[in-house]
């Protein structure tokens, strides 16, 4: 049982590690070990997530989605299997959190129309400020 939130956690079958070679520097060693972690979740079928959930993890997982459903996150930012496993793991997590995360309703306002009133009077204010501005002075002066 992989915990998410309080109230949510995903099952350990329903997520697939494989181990596959990782590219960058590490010498010889890079060609011979499979260091690099390839998780692979079934976000569309899975039992633990609610539908709300499911979708905004859609939404959000973007290019790591298949077009079955499933979320592929490559993890080989660390030399070893274990570190890597983690880091996966760890990603699908907090990706999976912040789908869980529900946005607050914002409620749509308009301003008032003593706020309107301000603004306009502001407004002939500030213009007539800046025509005294360019007036030109007068040979009286």
């Amino acid at each position: 049982m992989i915990p998410v939130t309080e109230r949510l956690a995903i099952e350990d079958d329903e997520i697939s590690i494989s181990f596959i070679r990782a590219g960058g520097p590490g010498g010889q060693n890079v060609n011979k070990v499979s260091s690099a972690a390839q998780l692979r979740f079934d976000a569309r079928h899975s039992p633990s997530l609610p539908e709300r959930v499911r979708e905004r993890l859609e939404r959000i997982a973007g290019t790591k989605l298949t077009k079955e459903g499933v979320i592929v996150i490559t993890a080989n930012r660390f030399r070893t299997q274990e570190a890597n496993r983690r880091d996966a793991i760890d990603r699908l997590v907090e990706m999976i959190a912040a789908a869980a995360h529900q946005p607050k309703f914002r409620v749509p306002t308009k301003p008032s129309r003593a706020a309107k009133v301000k603004r306009v009077e502001e407004k002939v204010k500030r213009g007539s400020v800046k025509k005294l501005r360019s007036r030109r002075p007068s040979s009286e002066d």
